[in-house]
């Protein structure tokens, strides 16, 4: 069953569209502002968030950042503002599409199945699974020993890295080539180090351990251990 938050102050459309996605088999969770989207992104895991643009207490632009940063998922803008430089803005943090209003429930429904969908359409090797730790990184989840786990964007891109490349010794330069983004987070070895050691902190215990430090060169990810 897929999961959809909608975040829309209106209340009579939230509702609406609350309705109309449950008709589709869907679980549908509503929220009249950012700060109640927050507290439901960060509490439950979505394929799919429905957002306003203009909200009460912010802006969608700046709550699809702050989710970026939390996990990936799905987008779909849906607001009244309808200038080509917002539309563009929302794809360039991330958004799946941008839907103006007003709409037709119709064509909304036929893009977000279209959406959940292709997040679904991964191959067999964009899921990691190992009996411990469980990565899908089409949808952008994880568990270690069957609990949720959340990893930031930038943590998702270092398990991609690593796993393709099992056994093989990457350097710093290579990492921070291979994981450098658009806001140059990383800018040298000391800030992939703590990246690298946030992450352990996530996956790894006494009994099992992933990234193994090359001194002097890098990482390598070695698989679980026991």
């Amino acid at each position: 069953m897929d999961r959809i938050l909608i975040i829309e102050d209106d209340r009579a459309l939230n509702r609406g569209l609350q309705y109309g996605f449950g008709q589709e088999g869907c679980q549908v969770e509503g929220a009249y502002s950012a700060e109640e989207g927050k507290a439901l992104f960060l509490s439950q895991v979505f394929d799919l968030v429905i957002l306003d643009v203009n909200l009460p207490d912010g802006d969608g632009f700046e709550f699809c950042r702050w989710a970026m940063g939390v996990r990936r998922v799905p987008i779909i803008f849906l607001t009244a503002r309808d200038l080509e430089e917002d539309a563009v803005k929302g794809y360039d943090l991330g958004a799946d599409d941008y839907v103006t209003k007003p709409f037709s429930m119709v064509l909304l429904k036929k893009k977000a199945a279209a959406v959940l969908n292709r997040t679904k359409g991964g191959k067999v090797e964009d899921i990691y699974e190992d009996g411990y730790l469980w990565i899908d990184f089409i949808r952008f989840r994880a568990a270690v020993k069957g609990k949720e786990v959340f990893f930031t964007p930038t943590e998702y891109k270092l398990l991609r890295v690593f796993i393709d490349n099992k056994g093989q010794v990457l350097t710093h330069k290579i990492l921070l080539e291979r994981i450098w983004d658009s806001n140059g987070q990383f800018v040298d070895k000391h800030a992939l180090a703590v990246n690298v050691n946030r992450l352990r902190g996530k996956i790894e215990d006494g009994r099992h351990k992933y990234i193994a430090t090359a001194y002097g060169m890098g990482y390598q990810w070695t698989g679980e251990q026991e």
